[in-house]
Parts: structure tokens; sequence; C-alpha cells
């Protein structure tokens, strides 16, 4: 049995599906999933991406390139809404003029928004 067929076979079992729901799912037949689990075929790009898509699972996780759900090459970098001058405003605003250490903080945020542009 092929990998990606093992795997396709877990991820149908530990939903509790049977083959021919899973073939609902992913637009196909229970005898294309049946062949794919066997590993007598490989799955089609389709059912990869309706799987994916459905069990909220990375393509990296189902074609066996990693063990983590999430994926090999998932990496979480949000990108930012605001302009560099829109957060000196908001850090301004968030610090007591009035404090000794204020300053220190301030500095210290204004370098890592800094580097973190890099």
């Amino acid at each position: 049995m092929s990998e990606i067929g093992k795997r396709i076979k877990e991820v149908r079992e530990a939903n509790r599906l049977s083959q021919v729901e899973l073939a609902k799912i992913c637009e196909s037949n229970q005898a294309t999933i049946a062949k794919t689990e066997a590993g007598k075929t490989a799955p089609s790009l389709k059912i990869l991406l309706h799987m994916a898509e459905y069990f909220d699972i990375s393509m990296d996780y189902l074609c066996c390139r990693t063990d983590q759900p999430e994926g090999k090459l998932f990496e979480c970098k949000p990108r930012l809404k605001y302009t560099s001058e829109d957060m000196r405003e908001f850090i301004e605003m968030c610090f007591d003029p009035e404090s000794p250490f204020n300053g220190k903080l301030k500095d210290t945020l204004f370098k890592m928004m800094e580097e973190s542009k890099r």
C-alpha cells in the first residue's frame, strides 16, 4: 500500500467515514477511494484538494511530506495593516511621559519594530 494511500485511509478512519462518504466529499466514487487507499492508483489532485479543505489539513500532510497536519511549509506571518508611523503613534500613546522608564521602553519597542521589517 502506498504511503499516501495509507495516510488517506488514516484520515478517513480517524473521522469515522466510510469510503462512500469520503467519495461524496471528494466528488469521486467508492472504487477510486478504495484503489487509492490500496495503493493501486495515485490520488487525483481533486481528491487531495477536497480532503485538505474538508479536513482542514495540509497537502504536505496528505502527501506524507510531514507528520504535522498543518504542513511542513506552514508558517504564520501576519501582515501588518498599519504603517510604521501608525505604530509609532500607538507606542507613544501607550506610555506616560512622566515615568523615568518609559523612554527606554519606547526606544526598545521602536528598535524591535525596525528590526522586524528586515
